[in-house]
């Protein structure tokens, strides 16, 4: 199996400005999760940005990177150019690795792209793992989702599903049964190139969430469903702080 890694990155936070470039650890966050991704089984990990700044720092720690546009509306939309400027093939595949994700698994980027490769009904992969924490299950920004008997997704959701009606106390989720989504997606590189001429979805502009794009136009997307966590993501400067222990501790 071979893939690619990309990581798009653009310096629009407003929870982190230029969230890219914050230290963690003497590096470049971007830095971090590129050199991350590196550990995975990916033929080569290349940086996506509109920004100069991130592909100085990108060049000056050896790290591929290449300049896409600034106006694209998503990070699926950044990807499609970059698979045009890497000149991939339509069967090549290549996971998106979050650009604020320093403690990323490289055994979950393995497992992403092996979950496409034995998919070939599937346009897309992702991630998902137990979701056991009553307050995660309620919080609107962890997504869940809900998969069919061959693990291919049926829905994404930032409302608590599935939910468990009859409940002996207050309604929720049946133990075993909740799925936390985890934001790492592998693809065809075909697909990443249809992808932004597809018609965005009522669902999508509903939940704010891209991949439903896909499941409104009847495309299918395979879930691994893993036995670990990843890291903390990066958003807010408390989560960098978080980030920051946990690295400088040996993480």
């Amino acid at each position: 199996m071979s893939f690619t890694v990309i990581v798009p990155a653009r310096l629009a936070s407003t929870r982190l400005p230029n969230k890219p470039l914050v230290d963690i650890g003497g590096l470049p966050m971007i830095v971090r999760v590129a050199r991350r991704a590196g550990l995975s089984q990916a033929a080569r990990v290349v940086v996506a940005t509109d920004a100069p700044s991130v592909l100085e720092a990108c060049a000056a720690h050896g790290v591929q990177a290449i300049a896409t546009r600034a106006d694209h509306p998503s990070g699926s939309d950044r990807l499609a150019e970059a698979c045009e400027i890497l000149g991939l093939d339509g069967q090549d595949l290549v996971v998106n690795v979050q650009g604020d994700e320093p403690l990323i698994a490289p055994a979950m980027i393995d497992a992403c792209a092996a979950q496409l490769q034995s998919r070939p009904d599937c346009v897309m992969s992702t991630v998902a793992h137990a979701l056991d924490e009553a307050a995660e299950f309620a919080n609107p920004n962890v997504v869940k989702l809900v998969t069919d008997a061959r693990g291919t997704a049926l829905y994404f959701s930032r409302a608590p599903i599935p939910w468990w009606r009859d409940a002996p106390q207050a309604p929720g989720p049946l133990p075993g049964t909740a799925l936390r989504h985890v934001g790492l997606y592998a693809y065809h590189a075909g697909f990443l190139r249809r992808f932004p001429t597809l018609q965005a979805s009522p669902l999508e502009r509903i939940e704010s969430l891209e991949q439903l794009r896909v499941l409104w136009h009847g495309e299918k997307i395979a879930v691994h469903l893993s036995d670990e966590r990843p890291g903390p993501g990066v958003d807010t400067p408390e989560d960098l702080e978080r980030v920051r222990a946990l690295i400088a501790s040996g993480a």
